[in-house]
């Protein structure tokens, strides 16, 4: 993962760290802390682990740590004593925290264009795509674009290579026209590497001619 997406990511994991500790559907124990596990954005799964505040003594078995991974489930830890589990309407948690909801940024996104053969000439089904990729990006302020350009394998490796970054450097283009911050989007070639359809040398396959737009 390039430094720019590592970022983006970064900054995705302290928003959902900071809806996790936030998201509490009934005070938590005094002096201590209620944790709520909200669902995935794309429904994958998740879970956290949740650990007693206090110390074992000496000789003493560990305090036994839980195990949140189903939406909504919750965990009080107070200053002493073991973890109490829970769980919280989903309902519930929304409207009680729903300034958290509201200002969190959009999902990450992405996008695939493709090209004619050996060229850097969108498909006309791209040309039309392109101006709806570009207004959906335009606005999430602040999002940052990786453009990734591909080829299929009807020419040599470092003709593919150079083709590849062309087609995201064309990409790029048009967001810049369209007013969008150089710093904030990145443009690389992978040529052949990344098949999005494996083939042999020397076949023509349109959809490994493409450009992957990831917003974050």
């Amino acid at each position: 993962m390039n430094s720019r997406m590592q970022r983006g990511a970064e900054r995705a994991a302290l928003l959902g760290c900071a809806l996790l500790l936030a998201a509490c559907a009934a005070k938590p124990p005094r002096g201590g802390t209620k944790v709520t596990l909200l669902p995935q954005a794309d429904g994958t799964p998740s879970a956290v682990i949740v650990r007693p505040n206090t110390a074992a003594a000496a000789g003493a078995p560990a305090p036994t740590a839980e195990r949140l991974d189903a939406p909504y489930q919750t965990a009080s830890v107070g200053r002493a004593g073991p973890v109490a589990l829970g769980s919280a309407p989903a309902e519930q948690v929304h409207e009680a925290y729903a300034p958290l909801f509201t200002t969190a940024p959009p999902p990450p996104a992405s996008f695939v264009l493709y090209f004619r053969t050996g060229t850097t000439q969108l498909t006309p089904e791209s040309q039309q795509a392109i101006q709806r990729v570009i207004r959906e990006t335009l606005s999430r302020s602040g999002a940052e674009i990786v453009l990734i350009g591909h080829t299929d394998t009807t020419s040599s490796g470092e003709a593919n290579d150079a083709l590849s970054m062309r087609r995201a450097i064309q990409v790029r283009e048009m967001f810049l026209q369209r007013g969008f911050p150089p710093a904030l989007i990145e443009a690389t070639g992978r040529g052949e590497r990344e098949l999005a359809v494996p083939t042999r040398d020397n076949v023509d396959e349109p959809r490994n001619r493409r450009v992957q737009i990831l917003v974050r």
